[in-house]
Order: structure tokens, then sequence, then C-alpha cells
């Protein structure tokens, strides 16, 4: 017998967490960023404590433990990797334990609640509380197993009694599927049906009473008890999905029992082999329905964004264009700190100001990329309310790390250095931003080490010197004070120029490019003289000489002749990289 034949079962399950890490290493690696960010788990005995003083603490403390080292994508795919590859083999000892060997031939079916949970996942607001609170269920039921295969009555009854409350503790409503099949097993077992039934009973009241109980000395409606406290991000919101995976987890061993198994091995093989093309086939099939492309395309883009990785964000835009406010952003943001945006902007979609900067809405995964922006450009303050804004806005009202350390960094650069130190702390207690915090505390009160820093002196040349708060619909007037207290700000000389091209308003942009003039930088990339040769034409004049590149005149006139022979928006598709086709046709 060789060795894979043997031992088979172990390597489909070590394929199975191979696959699994490939999946959220390289396919979803943007999921494990934003899970990372929107927390803030320090090492610290009360914060700690604090996690534990609540039902399903011990699973949330774990999960926030291991969510932070997501900040590595490969680490957190190996963690969830290791996540479902327990969650199965569990689900498999489970159907062994109900079926005895005949349950080999239906291995296949021990990874439907992984791929369920798989499936799950894709949900952004699903904190990796659940499945580690299901690990400790099933780890539950399987101990049961152990127990009953003793015959022990006495210890039997000890379990229940001790063991379910303390699973309750540590990990929740999970409790009720624990004891939902302690009772389903005992009727199952037809030894003493009494006893049998009582024990079941007495499983199924205690889970149930022990919730009721809870509710007394913990400050939380009786509903979200059920529901489970840390499962969901959205605490207002129940995710029906968990009610169902615990339900297949009961009853997938149990039904193990009554599965048909063929007699020959051949034909075990081949059963064995069918389950596992079908559920493969169902995964691939529902996966499109869970993952929302354009979902993750956001989240891509904001993690770039996060990271300053302006050419990677320039590289996918041209593979794709983006279509969505916030990806727009995105790709606005990379072409002006690459100083491509006045050349560039009309080469991809353009959905007028929200593209370019989005409007404030108290939404956390939003204003968090806008506040990124509003940083580049030196808006300093701006970025350290919305990055306040983001964190106060999460829905289960947990920290955020990038927040944290975003307003450490804005009160830096304010020179607000007892607010900044407050949050290096916090931040210096986490496992993954200890050593930055550590580094960022010796900049405190250091002025000549602040101001020679890449990034935080660079940020205090460009800051405006008066803190104020101004309406979106006067954003261009902002970008204007910007240049005007430094012409080296070229994020926001570009962002000046093309705000009013944005909203299609030529009068207002030929005004700010008569500023810009003035300066004397010699700044007129291919989109402002797009423009300004429409301007003129709008007056039915001439540009002046030498002030426009001869190919934009050119382009210009056979455009113009195009549309004056009547030619529409297809007709004109030749052009739609051009300013004349965004302010006539649009987008």
């Amino acid at each position: 017998m060789s060795l894979l034949s043997k031992y088979w079962k172990p390597f489909a399950s070590l394929a199975f967490g191979l696959a699994v890490f490939l999946f959220w290493w390289l396919a979803y690696p943007m999921m494990t960023a934003y899970q990372e960010q929107y927390q803030l788990f320090m090492l610290d005995s009360q914060y700690i404590g604090q996690l534990l003083s609540v039902p399903d603490g011990l699973a949330h403390c774990i999960g926030e433990y291991l969510v932070q080292l997501y900040i590595n994508h490969a680490l957190g795919a190996l963690v969830l990797a290791v996540v479902f590859v327990l969650m199965q083999w569990l689900v498999w000892l489970l159907m062994k334990a109900v079926r005895g060997a005949e349950a080999a031939t239906h291995y296949a079916l021990s990874f439907l609640p992984s791929l369920l949970l798989c499936l799950m996942m894709a949900d952004e607001s699903v904190l990796l509380t659940f499945p580690i609170a299901m690990l400790a269920g099933l780890a539950a039921m399987w101990l049961y197993e152990l127990i009953v295969d003793g015959k022990s009555l006495l210890y039997l009854i000890i379990y229940v009694i001790v063991g379910l409350p303390l699973l309750y503790w540590m990990a929740g409503p999970v409790v009720l599927m624990t004891a939902a099949y302690i009772a389903i097993r005992q009727l199952m077992a037809g030894h003493n049906r009494g006893r049998d039934l009582a024990v079941g009973l007495l499983a199924v009241v205690l889970a149930i009473g022990c919730i009721l109980m809870s509710s007394w000395w913990v400050p939380y409606p009786l509903e979200r008890l059920f529901q489970g406290l840390d499962y969901y991000r959205f605490v207002e919101v129940y995710f029906y999905f968990f009610a169902v995976l615990m339900v297949v987890c009961v009853l997938l061993p149990v039904l193990a029992r009554w599965l048909p198994v063929p007699l020959g091995s051949r034909q075990k093989q081949w059963a064995g082999m069918g389950e596992a093309v079908v559920l493969a086939g169902l995964f691939m099939l529902l996966r499109p329905m869970f993952y929302d492309a354009r979902k993750y395309e956001v989240m891509e883009y904001d993690y770039m964004v996060r990271c300053n990785n302006w050419s990677a964000i320039i590289a996918k835009a041209e593979k794709k264009t983006p279509d969505l406010p916030m990806s727009v952003c995105a790709n606005n943001l990379a072409l002006g700190m690459k100083g491509l945006l006045g050349e560039r902007a009309f080469d991809f979609y353009q959905n007028g100001m929200q593209g370019l900067l989005p409007g404030f809405e108290r939404n956390f995964s939003t204003i968090m990329l806008t506040g990124e922006v509003y940083w580049q450009l030196g808006l300093v303050n701006t970025s350290q309310r919305y990055a306040f804004e983001a964190m106060e806005a999460i829905p289960n009202y947990a920290k955020s790390c990038r927040a944290v350390k975003r307003l450490a960094e804005s009160n830096l650069v304010n020179g607000q250095y007892k607010v900044a130190r407050k949050y290096l702390l916090m931040l210096e207690k986490t496992l993954s931003y200890s050593k930055w915090a550590r580094r960022t505390m010796l900049l405190l009160g250091d002025e000549k080490a602040i101001n020679a820093h890449p990034v935080y002196g660079r940020l205090r040349q460009l800051r405006l010197d008066d803190d104020f708060l101004f309406s979106e619909q006067e954003l261009d007037k902002v970008m204007g004070q910007l240049v005007m207290k430094n012409i080296k700000n070229g994020l926001a000389l570009q962002y000046l120029l093309l705000s009013p091209l944005l909203e299609r308003d030529v009068n207002k942009f030929m005004n700010y490019m008569t500023f810009v003039d003035g300066l004397k930088i010699g700044y007129c990339p291919r989109s402002c003289q797009e423009a300004i040769v429409f301007a003129f034409a709008q007056r039915n004049q001439q540009p002046p000489a030498g002030y426009i590149n001869q190919l934009v005149l050119s382009n210009f006139a056979d455009f113009a002749r195009t549309a004056s022979a009547g030619a529409n928006a297809a007709g004109l598709e030749r052009f739609r990289n051009t300013t004349w086709y965004y302010l006539t046709v649009g987008r």
C-alpha cells in the first residue's frame, strides 16, 4: 500500500488548506488588509480583561489577536487556512464518531462547512470571532463523543453542567449548536430512552438558560446575546448564515449514520470523488454571487492608497478603468502624486467632483480613503477629522489601528505632542505597530527632526497656517489657498485646475488658469491646453501663438469638424480621452 493511499485523508486536508491559503493570499489579500485596519488589539491586561468580561470574550480575544497578523498577507492567509482545515477535520472526527470507519467514503462531505464558511466570509463584516467560536463548539461536540464512548453517565452529566456554561462564556451562542448536537446524539444512542432524553433536555435547557441568565449582568439586549456579541461587525444586524452553518455542523455528522456506502472499493472511490467534484463545482458556481468584484475592487484601491503604491494603482486602472467614486478618487490621487493628473485625467473615467474629492458621509470605510487625499494635499486637520469620524463610525465600536496611526501623525505634524503621545502609547501596546510607535515617539518635541522628516516635514510646509472649516462646494478655493501657501504643492495645483473641468465650468477654469500663469511656474498640461483651446473656440478666437501644443490644435480641429458634421457620441468615441469629449459628451 502506497503512502498516498494510506494517508489520503490528511493529504486531502493539506491540499484543501493550501487551496485556502492561495485563495486568501493571491485572490483576496485586500480582505485581510481590510479586516486588520478596523481593529486595535492591545497587549494590555485592562483591554484583554474587558474582552473576556462578556460572553464569546475568549473567541473574540483570540480572533482579534490573530487578525492583527493580517498585516502580512501571507501570514493572514495562513491563519485562515489553519482555521478552515481545523473546522474540516473536527467535522470529520464527528462523522467518524457517528458512522465509524465507513464514514471514510463520504470524507468529501466534511469539507462542506468549511466551504460554506468561506462563502460567508465574503461578507467583510463577518469577524474572525465567529470561526474561532465555531471551532470551540465543534471541539466541545467531539469531546462529548469521547466522553460518551467511555460509557460514564456521571462524567457526561458533569461535562454538560460544567462544560456548556464555560463554552458559552468562551464562545457565545454556538453553545446552542453543541447542546442541539448532544440532544440529538442522546436520542440516537438508544441505551436508556428516559435517561438519554433527560440528558439531552438538560443540555438544551442549560444552553438556553445560560444565555437568559447572562442578560442579568451584562449590559446587552437579550436578542444580541442570542445572535453573538462579536460575530458580526454591525451590532444591529443578524447574519442568518451563522444559523445555517450551525445547523449544517449539527446535521452533517448525524446524517452520516444513514448515508449509503457502496460495497466495492472501486465504487467507494467513485462515490467519494463524485461528492468532491459536486462540492467544488457548487463552490465555484456560488463564489461570484458572494464575492462582489466591485466591492473588492474598492478595497484593493483603498489598500494601495494606504500603502502609497501609486504606480500599482495606475497600472490597475489601465487594465480596467475604475468607475466607482472611491476607486476613481484613488486613481486620481495616484495620478496626482505622480504629477500625471493634468496629462492623463481624461484617459480614465471621470464622474465629476465625486471622483476627485468625494463628499463626506458617515461611513467608516469610504471616508478613510477620502481622508488620505486630504492628508496628501496638506489639509492635515481635515484628514485628522476624517480619521476620527471614521473610527467613531465603526459599527461595533472598535478602534482602528489605521485611524489611530493617522491621529498620532496629524497631531505630531500640528505640534500637539501630548495628544500624539496618547495615540502612540496605544499603538505601542500592539504587536504590529509597536516598533513604529517607539520610533515615532522619539520625534515628539524634536522640531528639527520633524521638519527634516520626508513626510511630516513636507506636510508642515504644505499645511495652511489657519485652522478653518470649509464647505464641500468651495473645495476649489481651498486648493487655491494651498497653492498660494506653497507653490510647490503640486497635488493641490493639479486638483485646482481639474476641479472646474470636472464640473464643466470652463469660465472658472480660465480664471484659475490665469492665476496659475501669474505664478510663472510654466504648468500647462494636456488637459489644460485642451480646455484652453475649447474656451477660445467658444469665443470664436484663437489661443495665443506658441501657447498650445501643435498636436493639441490639430486634434481639436479634427474634433470640431467631426462634431460639426453631426456626429453622435459613438462618432466621437475616438476622442474619449480628451477634455473636449468630457465637456461636451460626458461619460
